[in-house]
């Protein structure tokens, strides 16, 4: 960490210099006047994680407008993997910027949106032919992916699982698992919702992914019924619910169930997808191909873009006009998202997810050595956590992870918590980090943890 007495250039971009550094404490004044600004403004219910005023970003930094330069281990809830403000993006939205902004493209379309969906329909797993359509957010993209296939099968039941995160509408809070602050007091959610046990190895009694599955499996047979079940819709990794890996052949054995009783599997790859965990897809790690897999976050480097893309009959089952939105497929999120896909190609991104990911197992494994606290290190690539807990009883710990948090951002790093029991620290930089800088963050990480 450097200390400087004023505040650095205020470039953004890779131009940032890549490096912790405190002008003051953690909010400054000019960021002080921001948060005043906000509480008179902004509605109460937005709330944010660190009390900053951001002006820069880039590489692995953020920088506010009191100068402080903080290390980036939340890359936005996994959007910039490319980092901010990447060159081929800024470029690529320019220039549409320069032609047009919108047309709407049920409207009158463009290439943009076609040379996206060709994109997805090439480098989404399965070599079968497919189809894509393009929203704004995870949740709509969500929302949409349910709908295809209600009509597709013409059945109408939805099963989700426990510490699912899917989004904040009123369907996908109800595909959503957590209570506070998703759901509590929005309620009545939409019906035909209904939810399944997940294999999670570090709580649920050394399930192998067979068991798991079966336990899972069983539930839907009872409480729901095939003949009713159009879709049954999972993270192949959870997000929100804590970056829960379920066991080898939990996932497997659930595709291998829908295929068998005309159920369409529906992957939501929007934390997961475009190189975050070593692969395009999280799907690629268990050798699955869902029917349906919903992306967004990382699509477009920082653009507003979802998509939902799938086996043509499925696709192409909703009828013309049933699919779509005024700004779906905006052509400045869609002229990001060509240039955030080539950048993941063309800068090796897969390879450094899987680097990164090195680094993280096992510095935080190295940690969990020598403090019990730490009754969990998982993840995949770019996308790791650890699950704090009583060393005595296992039981969850959400007082000390949000003490570490804290201590994280008032040092200068940028760190997200999540999980069902509020106790899991979750780590997720830009690939274009440097270990330098994600080595530095961990130390602080480190030592929130021994102050704690």
């Amino acid at each position: 960490m450097t200390l400087v007495d004023t505040p650095a250039t205020l470039t953004g971009g890779p131009s940032l210099a890549q490096e912790r550094r405190l002008v003051t404490a953690i909010p400054g004044p000019r960021s002080q006047e921001l948060m005043a600004r906000k509480a008179a403004a902004v509605a109460a219910g937005v709330g944010h994680t660190l009390p900053i005023s951001v002006v820069a970003a880039g590489g692995g930094v953020i920088v506010d407008a009191d100068g402080n330069s903080l290390i980036d281990l939340g890359s936005g809830i996994a959007v910039t993997g490319v980092g901010n403000s990447a060159p081929r993006v800024v470029e690529a939205v320019t220039a549409q910027l320069n032609s047009f902004t919108h047309t709407c493209f049920t409207v009158s379309p463009y290439e943009g949106y076609v040379a996206v969906a060709e994109k997805l329909n090439e480098l989404t797993p399965g070599d079968h032919v497919k189809r894509t359509a393009l929203f704004n957010s995870g949740a709509e993209a969500v929302e949409n992916a349910v709908k295809i296939a209600r009509h597709f099968t013409k059945k109408q039941a939805v099963v989700a699982f426990d510490h699912a995160y899917h989004g904040r509408t009123n369907l996908t809070m109800g595909l959503t698992a957590k209570n506070i602050p998703y759901k509590s007091g929005f309620g009545p959610f939409a019906s035909e919702v209904y939810r399944a046990p997940l294999s999670y190895p570090f709580r649920d009694g050394g399930l192998s992914g067979a068991e798991a599955a079966a336990k899972a499996i069983s539930v839907i047979e009872k409480q729901v019924g095939a003949e009713n079940l159009a879709a049954i819709i999972i993270e192949p990794i959870q997000g929100e619910g804590g970056f829960i890996v379920p066991a080898q052949g939990f996932l497997s054995a659930l595709v291998e169930w829908a295929r068998e009783n005309d159920v369409v599997f529906i992957a939501d790859e929007v934390q997961t997808g475009f190189a975050r965990t070593g692969a395009w897809f999280a799907s690629e790690h268990e050798g699955i191909v869902p029917d349906v897999i919903v992306t967004a976050k990382g699509i477009a480097g920082g653009l507003p873009l979802s998509a939902v893309t799938g086996r043509a009959e499925i696709m192409d089952s909703a009828m013309a006009g049933g699919l779509g939105g005024t700004y779906a497929g905006s052509p400045i999120a869609c002229a990001a998202a060509l240039a955030t896909i080539e950048t993941y190609e063309q800068d090796g991104l897969i390879e450094r997810a899987r680097e990164i990911g090195s680094v993280l197992i096992g510095r935080l494994n190295a940690l969990r050595t020598a403090d019990p606290r730490i009754g969990d290190v998982r993840g995949r690539g770019a996308m790791v956590a650890i699950e704090l807990v009583d060393p005595a009883t296992g039981a969850p710990d959400a007082a000390l992870t949000n003490a570490v948090a804290k201590y994280a951002h008032a040092n200068g790093v940028v760190l997200l918590t999540c999980g069902t029991y509020g106790n899991v620290i979750r780590f997720l930089p830009p690939l274009t980090i440097s270990d330098e800088l994600l080595i530095d963050g961990l130390s602080v990480v480190a030592e929130g943890l021994k102050n704690a």
